[in-house]
């Protein structure tokens, strides 16, 4: 394995001294080891990855040097378009560095749906894209020689070049800046206080990663039904208009979108569409941890921004941030009684209980099981 520290000190050997992306489970170790070790001018955790393109070209332009930048190999669609439009060679000609953490790779760990078929086309995209790119060797040796021909094949082309990065790749690294976020609740005490007041015709559409597996449990726990859940897998950033485009055919529903802070960040102009739309019958909470939790804690800046004055500026009805269980609940209640968009912040702590499992169904059970309710 490579050890951050290491793969770190060969990226500014080679004049690599500022960093952007968006956190990935298999690179937390490495994310980590620059949250502790370089300053907040030079490591940027940006809103999504596409951000962290224009960031990165950005400090190339006023630099002349090759930043880095890492992302999940889910997060290369969102990069598609600044990849090709802006650093391709035929455009713009960025060099950038990309570490790409390779979820769902044929034939190595299993893995949550949602990857598996990113894992397949991984390579094929950057082909595709035509980015040269090395899966990196789990070997500091062969690897520092992986890198040498990156940084080669980028002054060559002054174009991208991708890294690959398997799972295991990094030796093991604990955040040692890793903040407790202050609140009165954890995400699953929050989850089962929405869930526990919301009326019989109240479907349910929760974001990506942690949030959905506490749903889905919590409904075992209470022996309750799935078929009013919408559990997104992938698609990060995206719940809040699968919740609008459900609120906006099923007016006689109560639509309630269970979100997280990063995916908030991730895709923000999509408040503004639900803020113009303004649907009566849908509810907006954003389960704010300051973190993105489900790939290793790294920051958001969720806490440190005013998302209820964001989502008013946007044209929602009502906006309200809450932090203690008995003003969940009241809140909610006051969004029940005046109809209208309503955007609702929960502060929730960071992590999750060590058992907490996963869903038994496929994401097709359960979007059959859901389409079946809203027919009804």
């Amino acid at each position: 394995m490579i050890r951050p520290q290491f793969f770190y000190e060969l990226l500014q050997e080679n004049g690599t001294d500022f960093f952007t992306g968006v956190p990935d489970s298999l690179l937390k170790n490495f994310c980590a080891y620059l949250t502790d070790t370089v300053d907040a001018d030079h490591h940027i955790i940006a809103a999504n990855e596409g951000c962290a393109v224009g960031l990165a070209s950005g400090h190339y332009f006023a630099t002349n040097t090759i930043p880095l930048v890492y992302m999940q190999n889910s997060g290369l669609g969102n990069t598609v378009n600044p990849l090709l439009s802006l650093a391709d060679k035929d455009v713009y000609s960025v060099p950038l560095l990309l570490v790409i953490g390779w979820r769902g790779e044929p034939g190595g760990a299993h893995d949550e749906p949602q990857h598996i078929k990113q894992g397949k086309v991984t390579c094929a995209l950057l082909d595709a894209m035509e980015i040269p790119y090395a899966v990196l060797e789990a070997d500091e040796e062969k690897a520092a020689v992986q890198i040498a021909n990156a940084y080669k094949t980028i002054k060559e082309r002054s174009a991208p070049f991708a890294l690959v990065i398997r799972k295991g790749c990094f030796d093991s690294y604990t955040l040692k800046s890793n903040e407790c976020v202050p609140a009165e609740m954890t995400r699953e005490q929050a989850i089962e206080q929405i869930i526990g007041c919301m009326p019989s015709n109240t479907v349910f559409v929760s974001t990506t990663g942690m949030a959905s597996r506490e749903l889905y449990e919590l409904r075992e726990k209470n022996r309750q039904r799935h078929d009013t859940d919408f559990l997104t897998v992938g698609s990060m950033g995206h719940t809040s208009q699968i919740a609008l485009g459900i609120a906006l055919c099923k007016r006689d529903k109560t639509v309630v979108c269970i979100d997280g802070d990063g995916a908030a960040l991730m895709h923000l102009g999509a408040l503004s569409t639900i803020g113009t739309q303004k649907p009566k019958n849908m509810i907006h909470i954003v389960l704010n941890n300051g973190a993105h939790d489900s790939v290793g804690g790294q920051p958001t800046v969720g806490r440190k921004i005013n998302l209820c004055a964001a989502a008013l500026a946007c044209g929602y009805d009502q906006a309200l941030s809450v932090a203690a269980p008995e003003a969940l609940l009241s809140n909610l209640k006051i969004a029940f009684a005046s109809p209208g968009t309503v955007f609702i912040e929960v502060m929730v702590s960071k992590g999750a209980r060590p058992d907490l499992g996963r869903p038994k169904s496929s994401p097709i059970e359960n979007k059959k099981a859901f389409m079946a309710l809203l027919e009804e």
